[in-house]
């Protein structure tokens, strides 16, 4: 069976499976497309059965390649950790998140994994929520960062692959605010597809008068200027919530789950750092 699944081509098999098309796999890898194909045709012709369904949307997973699919990462995972063995090499883990959290939110949680497991090197990358996601199932990034509620990844109203396991380390609250004198209409959104527009439409519905701005930055300014109200993270107006520039508007608002989102299958080579980087429980 070794001898039919090159790690090269095991790689390539990853990575094509997280990204659903050969162009997103060899982006993510670095290699040609051309150069992905091969190693994927490779991999079928020593193992005697198809992994994808080659479609005109992409490469879907056939039974066989879904099968494979856990396998192959934790044959990925175990050569990785023999080669640091051989090696001496620190291990190095990469953990993915929204630009917003990885400002304000990751730095805690990044910082928890430092002092509980110094012996690893952390990357920190931030992304979009799609690219992240596409990063997570192709291997660029191991663990990943968003806001999300409910009981399964996406809940909140965005599409995720269908293989991703979660853990909540922690809560955002969400404020309805707007300037002590400003308009309280309309309501003041970031873009289609931002976490806290979706949580605002969720809460709001779509029907009510709004004004679409390019982030949660711009939306936070133009409360503060009397143009509206919004509803922001916590982190965002702690400090105009303070000062008085802006005032809760006293309404029910939800919280979002601050969740740590990696690939199904991975839990035995990620336990440890997943452990490290959730909030500690309060002793008894």
């Amino acid at each position: 069976m070794l001898g039919a699944m090159d790690l090269r081509h095991v790689r390539c098999f990853v990575a094509v499976a997280g990204a659903g098309t050969v162009t997103g796999a060899a982006h993510g890898l670095g290699l040609a497309p051309a150069s992905v194909s091969e190693q994927v045709r490779r991999l079928e012709a020593g193992l005697g059965v198809p992994l994808f369904e080659r479609t005109p949307r992409g490469m879907r997973l056939t039974r066989h390649g879904s099968e494979l699919l856990g396998r192959a990462q934790a044959l990925l995972d175990h050569a990785e950790e023999v080669r640091r063995a051989v090696t001496g090499e620190r291990r190095r883990v990469t953990v993915g998140a929204l630009e917003m959290l990885a400002a304000t939110r990751l730095p805690a949680v990044v910082r928890r994994l430092s002092e509980r497991r110094p012996d690893l090197d952390v990357d920190v990358r931030s992304l979009p929520r799609q690219a992240l996601l596409a990063e997570l199932s192709g291997g660029g990034v191991d663990a990943a960062l968003l806001l999300d509620a409910g009981p399964e990844v996406g809940t909140l109203g965005f599409d995720a692959p269908p293989d991703l396991d979660f853990l909540d380390v922690g809560e955002v609250a969400l404020v309805l605010v707007a300037a002590p004198d400003g308009d309280r209409d309309p309501l003041l959104v970031s873009s289609a597809g931002c976490s806290i527009r979706l949580a605002a439409d969720r809460l709001f519905g779509a029907q009510a008068p709004r004004r679409e701005l390019t982030s949660v930055a711009t939306a936070r300014e133009w409360a503060r200027q009397g143009f509206g109200r919004s509803l922001l993270p916590d982190f965002a107006v702690e400090a105009d919530l303070a000062s008085g520039a802006l005032v809760p508007l006293g309404h029910d608002a939800p919280r979002l789950a601050l969740r740590l989102v990696w690939p199904r299958g991975r839990e035995e080579a990620l336990r440890d750092v997943l452990y490290a980087m959730s909030e500690p429980r309060p002793s008894r």
